[in-house]
């Protein structure tokens, strides 16, 4: 729980200041969401090493290093004179994120048995969802009342304490086992790419994050454009939203459990497409409604998507879940800012467009690309 709210609590921290950001740089939308998408792009990069490191060295040891690292260069930012070193320090960070949650997914896998794991991924699920909300309230406040610089310090402070409780309280792995991994790396990694059932979870990770960075980055643009013009630090309660995606987790699991991760995943795109069609209508509680409905439904699709893992899965299960990684956060680089084009000619109609687009592109994928006798249940993650 802890090494999944570490993590999430940086990961977006400046989504809901992008307006903000806009204004103290004087920079167009598309530089400044790129604080959004060098954190994500550097956790895809970094996912399958993550996963590498993590199968050679141990769990708990990289998870550890990594948060320590991640409050570090969390702090760092704080002293960024320009946007363009925020960026980088942003960059940083992505890369040594994996090493918190990735590496938590497989620790759970290894250590907990099956009957027992939903339990432990609960927790799990709940630190990063709090995580991410409490980074995303926090930093609206934090930016209106003391300034942009004041995020970081606050996160990483943060951050670092939490390091060192995991270091206190994560027990060491029992079930690890050093070089296990009957094949190397890239044969391995190509063996996993190889996988029809596999490649098609990997691109539901893709079109999950993709979309829920769209709808929520955006979202900060059109809510803080007239007629709403919501302020930085009310910008940053849209994304308590989460919390109910959070309470509706363990419900989708049993909802998955009875009627497949197929059928799961298509309802929960209609979901997603439905709500982020109802944030065109002028109500602002139309809109925190639709964001509200596409959040559950990418949650929902993201349980599916990871639990597919470790059935698809046979062998390197580190390395499988680094590489969804990898393809969940590109996804969210693509998402973050490759919306901003949209929204230069069509403003938010353009994004939930996209958003529509991606989702109906990801229930197709599921529909024919997932096996009925793979379906089952597993350990979730969270944004």
């Amino acid at each position: 729980m802890l090494a999944g709210f570490c993590a999430f609590v940086n990961l977006f921290v400046t989504q809901p200041i992008l307006p903000y950001l806009e204004t103290v740089f004087h920079a167009s939308k598309m530089r400044v969401s790129l604080t959004v998408t060098a954190s994500t792009l550097g956790v895809a990069l970094a996912g399958p090493v993550a996963g590498l490191i993590a199968d050679r060295l141990g769990r708990k040891r990289v998870i550890v290093w990594s948060a320590a690292i991640l409050g570090l260069t969390t702090l760092c930012s704080a002293l960024a004179a320009t946007l363009d070193w925020l960026i980088f320090w942003r960059f940083l960070q992505g890369l040594v994120t994996p090493g918190v949650f990735g590496v938590a997914v497989a620790y759970i896998n290894d250590e907990w048995p099956p009957q027992r794991a939903g339990v432990a991924a609960g927790y799990y699920l709940s630190g990063t969802i709090t995580g991410g909300v409490a980074g995303r309230l926090g930093a609206g406040f934090i930016a209106q009342y003391f300034g942009w610089q004041w995020i970081f310090v606050a996160v990483g402070v943060v951050i670092l304490i939490t390091s060192w409780l995991i270091h206190r309280t994560l027990p060491a792995e029992r079930n690890y086992l050093p070089g296990k991994a009957a094949t190397g790396f890239w044969r391995a990694a190509a063996a996993h790419l190889g996988n029809a059932r596999l490649l098609a979870t990997y691109c539901v990770g893709f079109c999950v994050l993709s979309t829920m960075l769209d709808l929520f980055t955006y979202a900060s643009f059109h809510l803080a454009a007239p007629p709403f013009s919501l302020s930085p630090s009310v910008l940053g309660t849209i994304f308590l939203v989460y919390l109910v995606g959070g309470l509706l987790s363990p419900t989708a699991g049993k909802a998955i459990d009875r009627y497949g991760q197929r059928k799961a995943v298509v309802a929960a795109a209609a979901l997603t497409i439905g709500g982020a069609l109802l944030t065109l209508l002028p109500s602002l509680w139309a809109v925190v409604t639709g964001l509200t409905l596409s959040s559950s439904g990418l949650f929902v699709s993201q349980s599916a998507g990871l639990s597919h893992v470790g059935v698809a899965a046979r062998h390197n299960r580190a390395l499988a879940v680094g590489i969804y990684v990898s393809f969940y956060y590109l996804g969210g680089s693509a998402g973050s800012t490759g919306p901003s084009w949209l929204w230069d000619t069509w403003h938010w109609p353009g994004c939930v467009a996209a958003a529509v687009i991606v989702q109906t592109v990801m229930a197709v994928i599921v529909w024919f690309g997932w096996k009925r006798q793979g379906e089952t249940s597993g350990v979730l993650t969270g944004t």
